[in-house]
């Protein structure tokens, strides 16, 4: 049974990032924290920018979800923090690594996903200023930037 709370738990904390992020993101990032998101949006190179703030914030939210599903061992919050662990390592490598290039590896992904997750995120980084923007998640990304649409950005 506990096997299956944790599956669960993870699950809705995977899923539960992408709502929290796209809500913070949009209400947030590109509201009365765009001095910090900006960062992002007007990189100035490679290296950490003050953006970066927020991925320890969802961090220390994941972290303390897993530690506090640990001891004593409750199976739903340790799922919880598994899932949002899990969102936030795929983010860093999909969004970070790949989509922006910040760090190099090995082999990047080609694939339809993959190009309409750029495609959106190429939208999203279209201005420089926090309005007008769209596409504020990762993983759902509206048909429109879908390889074979006619309205690709």
């Amino acid at each position: 049974m506990a096997v299956w709370t944790v599956f669960l738990g993870g699950m809705l904390g995977f899923g539960g990032m992408e709502f929290l992020g796209w809500i913070v993101h949009k209400y947030l990032m590109h509201g009365p924290l765009w001095f910090i998101h900006r960062t992002h949006h007007r990189p100035s190179g490679r290296g950490l920018e003050w953006n970066d703030v927020f991925s320890l914030a969802f961090g220390g939210l994941g972290l303390y979800l897993l530690l506090g599903g640990l001891d004593p061992f409750r199976p739903f919050q340790l799922g919880l923090g598994i899932g949002v662990c899990l969102y936030g390592t795929l983010y860093f490598v999909l969004h970070d690594a790949w989509v922006h290039r910040r760090w190099v590896l090995p082999r990047p992904l080609n694939g339809p996903y993959i190009q309409a997750m750029i495609r959106a995120h190429r939208a999203h980084h279209a201005s420089l200023n926090a309005k007008p923007s769209e596409s504020y998640g990762l993983w759902l990304i509206p048909r429109k930037f879908w390889p074979g649409r006619t309205s690709n950005p």
